[in-house]
């Protein structure tokens, strides 16, 4: 485990985040290669340069704390919200446009206007609420993480703006902390040059500088963008440019990456999969529990128990793909809403699967939709082929689902649920696994709801 640095581990983490965004895979490792670069431009030291690092992988942290908010007050996916968002640039008319644009495009005349007044009439306080939940649950969740105070004061300062109209604390000029401004003049650098070009990145952030960016650091960017390959390596293979950014991570910090740190990191970004629905708040850490429980019941060793209990911490990351209108709707599902809803399980191993110590474990959490009877998903495996780990952690998952208050119903008891459960045996439920939970629940009747 040791083997595996932290900068590949947060990095391949970091495409979780990307995907919250509505961002395209690799927006958090560009950001991280373009904001290196004005760094090392500037003269930063190797301590700032390393803070700098891990703010520009990280930057996101607090990117799901506000998805759900984002869905009530403007009746809209918030995954094209956030992604529409990072190309506005603050002036009113486009505010306005993006507002008339993006609220409420789906519902009726009534409620679209319902909603708009109270954007309008609230605008400000809107998005001050908004970017503060964000950028101080990113802060939060850096500090768990274990990084040092500057990296989440770099996450907490991400939106301020050099002429002090930025949010969420207005600061102004060199009050910003500079892992913050080069964090955010990185991230209009990256989403303008994916879709558009680099000439056109060059232009907007030109046309900022003064009232968003630094100008010192705008002039640094106009520096490093003569490099013919800086934009070769920025717009290559993806896998090149991961090991590039590796390459990049500041000598003098190493970090081991012990037993101990790898559960902190599952857990702190089980929180980040937690915090994007008000639905699933603490879902992640009781099927962590649930699962760790029923492991010992099960007999599993005690290493793999904590091997597995991070898979379920970390079970739904694919959800961060998922938009909250679809995760919080009170209603049935359309075909297309539950097809979305599928993918998750998808992305969850896509993730995972980046980093190369968890590369079983993204099968094995990744499939804790499957059923017994091949009738799951993402691939209708059969009983023969869904291990005892997924089914330790399809079970917690179950009962965590049934006994937690959802959208469109409210909690179930505890006896309930074990009977609901029980008529899923042998088609979605492994017997032994729901024998052994009811085992844990009588032993352990103050760990469970109801």
């Amino acid at each position: 485990m040791q083997s595996l640095k932290l900068a590949e581990l947060m990095a391949a983490l970091s495409h979780a985040l990307d995907i919250t965004e509505g961002q395209p895979e690799g927006h958090c490792v560009r950001c991280c290669w373009i904001g290196m670069h004005i760094g090392q431009k500037i003269g930063l030291s190797n301590d700032d340069l390393w803070t700098l690092y891990y703010t520009l992988l990280l930057k996101d942290l607090g990117c799901s704390s506000n998805a759900a908010r984002i869905c009530e007050l403007y009746v809209t996916d918030d995954l094209q919200f956030k992604r529409d968002f990072k190309w506005v640039d603050g002036s009113l008319p486009q505010v306005l446009r993006f507002v008339l644009r993006h609220t409420g495009p789906a519902v009726g005349l009534r409620d679209r206007l319902k909603a708009l007044g109270g954007i309008l009439s609230h605008g400000d306080a809107i998005a001050q609420e908004l970017i503060h939940t964000r950028c101080t649950r990113g802060a939060d969740i850096a500090r768990q993480l274990r990084f040092p105070e500057a990296v989440a004061q770099g996450i907490h300062a991400l939106d301020e703006h050099w002429n002090g109209q930025g949010r969420p604390d207005h600061l102004a000029g060199s009050a910003i902390p500079v892992q913050a401004r080069i964090a955010l003049l990185a991230q209009v650098i990256d989403v303008h040059q994916a879709s558009q070009g680099h000439q056109t990145a060059l232009a907007e952030i030109k046309a900022r500088a003064g009232s968003w960016f630094d100008p010192n650091l705008v002039a640094a960017f106009e520096a490093v963008a003569q490099e013919e390959a800086f934009w070769q390596v920025l717009s290559g293979v993806p896998a090149t440019l991961e090991r590039a950014v590796y390459a990049l991570e500041p000598g003098g910090h190493e970090v081991t990456l012990d037993e101990d740190y790898l559960d902190d990191i599952a857990e702190a970004f089980g929180q980040v999969v937690d915090a994007k629905s008000p639905f699933t708040a603490g879902h992640s850490a009781r099927v962590g529990l649930y699962t760790a429980l029923l492991g010992e019941s099960l007999g599993v060793p005690e290493a793999r128990r904590r091997w597995l209990k991070r898979g379920a911490l970390l079970h739904d990351v694919g959800k961060l793909g998922v938009s909250n209108s679809i995760l919080d709707k009170p209603g049935k599902l359309d075909e297309a809403e539950w097809h979305a809803v599928q993918r998750h399980a998808s992305y969850t191993e896509a993730i995972l699967g980046r980093v190369r110590i968890f590369d079983e474990l993204a099968r094995v959490s990744a499939a804790h939709h499957e059923r017994l009877d091949g009738k799951g998903y993402p691939r209708g495996l059969l009983a023969k082929d869904i291990c005892l780990e997924t089914r330790i952690i399809t079970t917690a998952d179950i009962f965590d689902a049934i006994t937690a208050e959802r959208p469109y119903r409210g909690a179930v008891p505890v006896d309930q649920t074990l009977a609901i459960m029980q008529d899923s045996v042998g088609t979605a439920i492994d017997a032994t696994c729901l024998a052994h939970l009811q085992r844990v629940i009588a032993q352990n009747p103050e760990l469970f709801p109801g």
